[in-house]
């Protein structure tokens, strides 16, 4: 647990699931000087110049035009940024800015909304709050300190201050502005923040295309905010996602089928090389079974997997909003209407919650990388969780870079683990539970 300290008080934050092996904090150097700017002391960071859009001008939410686009803006607000009417935060990743504010904001004055693609980030958000006391939480329609949105639910239909933790994903920035873009009005603030490695030109283009005319802040400890003035004469046109490609002939039952993608999903305009190759090699089985495609991204292996043997009951598993949307597309776009009521898709922590010896079979291409930073967290939850999840005699299949050293993990565990198949590349992996 590490403690963010700010002008508005010190708040102990953790990421979700709370480990005390993570040494990672829950917050960083771009949360920090967001939340400088909205205090109005992001002055004292070293930048100069004249106000920033979002200065505190009088009416609380003042957007003053700027230089040309994506010039450095000058000294960020000498006031407090109003936050009244409806303040959304998109891509809060742990909850360090909504539980800052929760505080902060006037209740029956202000509508705090977060608005999240990780489940593994809203739980973080939870916790976050009950722990600091900076109020509850609800899902849509509570009535709590902060409304906790997904990335596939419906935004406000007006937005007075527009707070953005810009993604690694460039795609899911442009899904999200393009979706939030009709409550965002004239007066709207909109204010992004980002490391300096994350704000590309790139970005600042996005945000000038879809909202407005952009600019961003001085650096300060490695962060940039990014200002962004509404437009209303900018038509609010729906983003172009999801995207949908033929899979390649070659990878054995999925071959030539379709492949449904929402923004933010990894490989999303091509089959990425690794699910290439788990593909060419899936288990040979038959009759009724529980197969669980464990963090299923776009779903293609699940649907695989559920195309090779239609007497499996397939539940698709991942902690991104986006992904499950993805899989459930994918899979309904290419299976037996008649048999799809037997794929569940849930949202979560792994496998968290399902029983213990309830599963056959569980594939697994686990990912390695949280946000910027890399960390075997992930992997060794999953795998931990697969194991307390199979039956005896039950089969986890694990797909990963030959470096990982997965099989290391998988032996402690299971007590054995064989290669399957590899490559140069990547290494396919069997463990059985006894």
């Amino acid at each position: 647990m590490n403690r963010l300290t700010t002008s508005w008080g010190e708040y102990d934050l953790t990421r979700f699931p709370e480990d005390p092996r993570d040494q990672l904090r829950a917050w960083d150097a771009a949360d920090e000087y967001l939340l400088r700017h909205l205090d109005g002391t992001a002055g004292t960071a070293g930048t100069a110049g004249a106000p920033s859009p979002g200065t505190n001008t009088g009416n609380g939410n003042g957007n003053a035009p700027g230089p040309g686009p994506g010039a450095p803006a000058g000294q960020p607000a000498a006031r407090p940024v109003g936050l009244r009417g409806t303040v959304v935060v998109l891509g809060d990743r742990w909850g360090a800015l909504v539980t800052a504010l929760a505080g902060r904001v006037e209740p029956g004055e202000t509508r705090l909304v977060q608005i999240s693609d990780s489940y593994l980030g809203q739980q973080a958000t939870l916790a976050n709050l009950a722990r600091n006391g900076s109020g509850d939480a609800d899902r849509p329609g509570g009535t709590g300190a902060v409304e906790l949105l997904s990335t596939q639910d419906a935004p406000p239909e007006r937005i007075d201050v527009l707070l953005v933790r810009v993604p690694k994903s460039l795609a899911l920035l442009e899904d999200q502005l393009h979706r939030l873009a009709p409550g965002v009005h004239a007066g709207t603030v909109v204010v992004g923040t980002g490391m300096v490695t994350e704000i590309h030109t790139s970005t600042l283009k996005l945000f000038e295309r879809i909202l407005g005319h952009t600019r961003t802040s001085l650096a300060a400890k490695k962060a940039r905010l990014i200002f962004c003035a509404p437009d209303p004469a900018i038509p609010r046109t729906p983003g172009p996602w999801p995207h949908s490609y033929a899979l390649p002939e070659d990878i054995g039952v999925a071959g030539g089928r379709t492949v449904v993608n929402h923004a933010g999903i990894f490989c999303a305009e091509r089959l990425d090389i690794g699910t290439r190759f788990l593909l060419r090699h899936l288990p040979e089985r038959r009759g009724p079974e529980r197969v669980v495609d464990l963090g299923c991204g776009n779903g293609v292996v699940g649907t695989a997997a559920a195309l090779a043997n239609p007497e499996a009951a397939v539940l698709f598993v991942d902690e991104s909003h986006q992904a499950v949307a993805s899989a459930r597309a994918t899979y309904l776009a290419n299976t037996d209407p008649a048999r799809q009521a037997g794929a569940e898709f849930r949202t979560g922590d792994g496998l968290a919650g399902v029983p213990a010896g309830s599963v056959d079979l569980v594939l697994n291409n686990p990912p390695f990388h949280t946000h910027q930073a890399t960390t075997e967290a992930t992997s060794r939850r999953m795998f931990t969780g697969a194991r307390d999840a199979l039956r005896p005699g039950g089969e986890l299949w694990v797909i990963g870079n030959r470096h990982l050293g997965y099989h290391v993990k998988l032996r402690r565990l299971f007590g054995n683990c064989e290669v399957v198949s590899s490559d140069p590349k990547f290494v396919i992996l069997r463990a059985v539970k006894n």
